[in-house]
């Protein structure tokens, strides 16, 4: 699968077939392949906490909010859920104040990087920002200068994801069709492109 293939195929995905168990190691391969992506002057402040059992699991789940534009779903059911998370921290005691746009940007590459290579190995995953701060770092026992800055939620994918093209009176808004197919809608590139040179 070429580069392009790779991006296109890796969507957000909610639904899992939970008891594909995603080993440790495995993990930790993701999360080394993005180690090597850029870095706010090169400070390299983001750490990880890495939970692949099914107890812990469970708790890390009710930290989390699921599909804000689908309000009549609460998210993924038991055996639907989550096999693995990897929640992205910032360090305040290598990089103050973390949650600045610096710091928004290098945890979105790293978030992507791992999706990309979650994709490549069969897996998928959702970016989750909507996250009960407090209860969740409690959870994890983290020390007061590891802030949580986004929780990535790993399965291999129970559910089909197309992307839709957004005519101007679409909303922008992901919705399910009867047969459960996610459809994400996205704009045309003439709509994005500003300008280019004749």
């Amino acid at each position: 699968m070429n580069f392009r293939e790779l991006v296109l195929k890796t969507r957000t995905v909610r639904r899992f077939y939970e008891d594909v168990t995603i080993e440790t190691e495995t993990l930790t391969e993701l999360i080394d392949i993005s180690r090597y992506t850029a870095s706010p002057r090169n400070r390299q402040a983001l750490k990880y906490s890495i939970e692949n059992r099914p107890e812990k699991n469970a708790e890390i789940f009710k930290t989390l909010a699921w599909a804000g534009a689908l309000p009549d779903w609460d998210g993924p059911e038991e055996g639907e859920r989550p096999a693995a998370y990897i929640i992205v921290l910032g360090d305040d005691s290598i990089e103050p104040k973390v949650q600045n746009a610096y710091h928004e940007a290098a945890y979105g590459i790293v978030s992507q990087t791992i999706m990309l290579a979650a994709t490549e190995i069969g897996l998928g995953g959702c970016t989750i920002v909507a996250v009960k701060r407090k209860p969740l770092a409690e959870l994890l026992n983290l020390p007061e200068h590891l802030q949580i800055l986004c929780v990535l939620a790993l399965g291999k994918p129970k559910e089909i994801v197309v992307l839709d093209e957004l005519n101007p009176n679409d909303t922008y808004n992901y919705w399910r069709d009867t047969q459960q197919v996610h459809h994400v809608p996205k704009r045309k590139l003439s709509d994005i492109i500003f300008s280019k040179p004749n």
